[in-house]
């Protein structure tokens, strides 16, 4: 497959190095499609987890991941192939990924599971046997499903930010504009899911920043302040705050303009 898609084993390496890089895996450098023991041909546990992450959103890899047992016919013979992951089929949840043994390494397993619409990916690595990487990564597993839950930021992010809205966007003066001040829109995420520690739940709050003034003229969208949202004190997630609309700079006919109705209303009122 390498010599097929990569014209050899050093042009594939280099495909696979130009997606880790586009991946960001900084610490990850391949020589080989194989994987066997080369001194510069290293991962490491976290970016296995990114790249079984990345590589699950491939629909026909996933299903191949999961899939326990198939049948398939080699020179009119029926040859049936296992998946060597033990897990799968074996504990609740489990769809994939990947077993590894080389004498460097030992025995490692990438698992990835879903449970109630919470996936997580274990990587167990260096394990002596079979049964160490299998009983690790069920550790982790358990572990993972009794102390973290999924939690959704999006009703408490729309409460701050509405609260906010109401009392601090008109304080925002625009300096020299033909409107006094701006109309604000937040920054909208396809996902507000995120995972937390369950005793987490209380310490996740909102603070926003915002500027006291901006000059005109205004571009729609420009930058207006931040939403932050923390888990106690760890910023877990930031969204911006633009104007929804521009906003001209006044002219000197706007100038003049102004001059004359304030002098006949100043007129009216001393009539």
């Amino acid at each position: 497959m390498a010599e097929c898609i990569g014209g050899n084993i050093e042009g594939f390496a280099e495909m696979m190095n130009a997606k880790a890089q586009e991946l960001g895996l900084n610490s990850t450098h391949f020589i080989t499609p194989h994987g066997l023991d080369m001194p510069e041909h290293y991962t490491t546990a976290f970016e296995l987890a990114k790249m079984a992450d990345y590589a699950l959103n491939i629909e026909k890899f996933a299903n191949i991941v999961n899939t326990k047992s198939i049948t398939i016919s080699i020179n009119d013979r029926s040859k049936t192939l296992t998946n060597t992951n033990e897990l799968l089929g074996n504990l609740y949840g489990v769809n994939g990924v990947k077993t590894g043994f080389t004498n460097g390494a030992n025995r490692c397993l990438v698992t990835s599971v879903n449970r109630d619409g919470m996936s997580i990916i274990t990587v167990v690595l260096g394990a002596d046997t079979k049964k160490d990487r299998t009983n690790d990564s069920i550790k982790l597993i358990e572990y993972a499903y009794s102390n973290y839950e999924i939690y959704n930021l999006e009703d408490i992010i729309n409460e701050k930010y509405n609260e906010w809205k109401q009392i601090n966007e008109n304080r925002i003066e625009v300096i020299k504009g033909k409107k006094e001040n701006v109309s604000t829109r937040l920054e909208e995420l396809d996902n507000y899911y995120y995972p937390i520690k369950k005793l987490d739940r209380e310490k996740i709050n909102v603070k926003i920043f915002n500027l006291s003034e901006i000059n005109a003229p205004v571009q729609k969208d420009s930058y207006i302040g931040k939403l932050c949202v923390y888990n106690d004190k760890e910023k877990i997630l930031e969204l911006t705050i633009s104007t929804k609309k521009s906003i001209e700079k006044l002219k000197f006919i706007d100038y003049l303009k102004n001059f004359i109705i304030n002098n006949i209303k100043n007129m009216e009122n001393a009539i």
